[in-house]
Formats: structure tokens, sequence, C-alpha cells
């Protein structure tokens, strides 16, 4: 079928990107095997981290990332196993790992699977330890909140949090007709993977419509707002830099 005469969703701004589906691209990357990359934010954009999604063909793998680099990883589809320190984990849809920087890991599939891989190098501060101890889990063991005491959108925590963590990672999920409460502005930024359902993000003086598999990057100072439409409830992945002081430490 004929694509759309150069239609799409996705567009790139100064302080932020909507990229849909249609729009992906798949390469390979170093140190893997059997799996392709779509990137979907990388310092060549202005980013301070890099968000791709991994899928995985059958006996795919991933190595240990370069020196310095931390990854976090959260399955979409399918499982993975993680090979670390003489252990097995395995990995079903919802299931996250930490790797802290320095940590040898492979990540491998069976069969076929996706999953976001989140890359970001590690920013120290003289009073806190690194990270040294990988986090395996699964998003339902962590507790929901609510976000400023509404019970409509839920929060879940999938990283520790204090000093030694210089990332945060959550998901969000919106009752149908729930909204942020306010227009956000500040130093973070984020990445952003719609996972299921939809609504309207208002990125800087634009409004999109976005839908599952939508991934948005948003710069830090990126006036942003969401509210879920549709009879479904909303639910993203979001990533931002976390406990650090703009000048350094």
């Amino acid at each position: 079928m004929l694509h759309s005469l150069g239609s799409t969703r996705s567009s790139l701004k100064p302080d932020h990107l909507l990229q849909t589906p249609d729009t992906f691209i798949r390469i390979p990357l170093p140190n893997s095997a059997d799996v392709e990359f779509i990137v979907h934010t990388a310092p060549r954009l202005g980013a301070g981290f890099t968000q791709m999604t991994a899928e995985f063909a059958p006996n795919g793998n991933l190595g240990t990332p370069t020196p310095g680099i931390q990854r976090f990883i959260y399955i979409l589809e399918g499982s993975l196993q993680l090979t670390h320190d003489k252990q097995n984990s395995k990995l079903e849809a919802g299931g996250f790992a930490f790797f802290p920087a320095g940590i040898p890991h492979r990540i491998s599939a069976a069969e076929s699977a996706r999953a976001v891989i989140i890359e970001k190098r590690y920013l120290p501060l003289s009073s806190a330890v690194a990270p040294q101890q990988i986090i395996v889990g699964h998003e339902s063991d962590a507790t929901p909140e609510p976000l400023g005491g509404d019970n409509a959108l839920q929060v879940r925590h999938m990283m520790p949090d204090g000093p030694a963590w210089d990332f945060a990672v959550n998901t969000m999920t919106y009752d149908p007709g729930a909204a942020l409460s306010q227009v956000e502005i500040h130093v973070m930024e984020h990445g952003l993977l719609m996972l299921q359902g939809g609504g309207i993000y208002r990125l800087s003086d634009n409004w999109y419509p976005v839908t599952a598999g939508d991934f948005i990057w948003m710069a830090p100072y990126c006036p942003q707002w969401f509210g879920a439409l549709g009879k479904t409830p909303a639910k993203y992945l979001i990533y931002k830099d976390w406990f650090r002081h703009p000048l350094g430490e």
C-alpha cells in the first residue's frame, strides 16, 4: 500500500521530538548479535542519555555497554535471559533490570522479544558511592502511588531514590479522562514511550494526539502536559535525570 504521501504525526522541534512507529528505522549496533535497534533519542539530538527499542531475533544477544555507561532494560514483549556474575535471571513482559556501569552482563533471547533499553553515562557524586548492585524486578511489584494525591493517576517507581542514583524510570497510568494538574516546566529531560491507550500531549506550544507505540523526547524546560482520552487507561514509561545539581555537584 502506498504510504500517505509524506504525511506523519511525527514532529521534531528544538525542544522535543514526537516519533511515531511509521517513521521508525532499525539499525544494528556493536556488541550485539541478531538484535535490531530503534534509536529514539541520543546525544546527537541533544539528549544526555540514549533510549532505544531493542528487537531480539531468536538467539539474539546483547553484551555489556562501554565503560562508564549504566543500562536499564524493560521488557515489552516475550522474555529475556540475563546473565551476570554466574547468575541467570529470566524476565517476562513488565520485568525490568538495572546494570551499574562496569558490571559485566549479557542479555539474550531464546525466542523473539522486544525491550526498552536506556543507557546513560554515570555522573558521580563525591558524597555518594556509585551503585554496585544489579536490580532485577517486575513492574507489578512496585507499589502504585497517586500523583499529587490524584488517585486517577498512578505512578510506579522502578529505580531506587537517593544520591547514588542519577536517573529515575517510572510508569504512569491515567484513568480515562485523567490529566496532569499543571503544565510542567523544569530542568529535567524526559524519554517517554506510550505503552497503552492514548490522549493529548502538549509539548511547548504544540498539541499532539498520541497512542501506544509513540515515543517522546522532552528537552529541559520544554513545557509539557498530558491528558488521557478514550475508554481505556493510558500508560507510559518515562525516564528523567535525577538528584544532580545543574552545575555538577
